[in-house]
């Protein structure tokens, strides 16, 4: 079998698993943040704000003039917001807050879907223990470049739009140093997506030179 049918065989055979645990992540990573959250500031959020995605993607369709400026836009939008509101000020300010994006859902659920992919070809393919484990070592740095860079938390002393820098700062990096990495994000993404794929391609690449193996012959005495 070639490279690209093998690939697709597993595909095929684990689609509903890989849908799935694609699910399963981009849930269980928005929990992990608010866990964060809370576990950083010591504080229960205080406030659950939702908002009309579906419209608003319509409104911004139908009112940006440009087409290209589309895109970027309805990606930034929000689709439930929780966090913490100190009303020591006026009518209140987000000290901190979760935002789930539907975008950055999206990129989740594809990330849960290609480690899941990763994770049963590593476990069908016939190598030493040291190598599998150089393989899941490199599923779970992709994993985590990814992951890490669409995070969508927001603190106001960092920043007040949703960003993955916000974890750094919020693991003691500088908050100035925090944001000058920023523009880094895309860069890491595709660099984690990047190596997503030239595992599984390997992986693929290895399994179809086993099965173009001849089986070799029983001797007869």
């Amino acid at each position: 079998m070639t490279l690209f049918a093998t690939l697709w065989a597993d595909v095929r055979g684990t689609w509903k698993q890989m849908v799935l645990h694609g699910l399963i992540f981009a849930l269980l990573f928005q929990v992990f943040m608010m866990i964060a959250l809370i576990v950083r500031f010591q504080t229960l959020p205080n406030y659950v704000t939702g908002y009309d995605w579906i419209g608003n993607v319509i409104w911004i369709i139908k009112s940006t003039p440009s087409w290209s400026d589309i895109p970027p836009i309805i990606w930034e939008e929000w689709l439930l917001e929780i966090g913490k509101m100190n009303y020591d000020y006026g009518t209140g300010i987000s000290e901190w807050s979760l935002n789930v994006v539907p975008s950055r859902l999206f990129v989740l659920f594809i990330l849960g879907a290609m480690v899941s992919l990763c994770l049963t070809l590593t476990k069908r393919d016939a190598c030493s223990a040291g190598t599998s484990n150089k393989l899941r070592a490199t599923t779970g740095l992709g994993a985590v470049l990814v992951a890490m860079t669409n995070a969508t938390m927001s603190w106001v002393v960092c920043c007040a739009t949703p960003s993955w820098v916000v974890g750094l700062a919020m693991l003691g990096l500088g908050v100035s140093t925090s944001l000058a990495l920023e523009t880094m994000g895309p860069i890491l993404t595709f660099g984690g997506f990047g190596l997503l794929v030239a595992l599984i391609l390997y992986l693929a690449w290895r399994k179809s030179r086993t099965d173009l193996e001849p089986i070799p012959e029983p001797s007869h005495a």
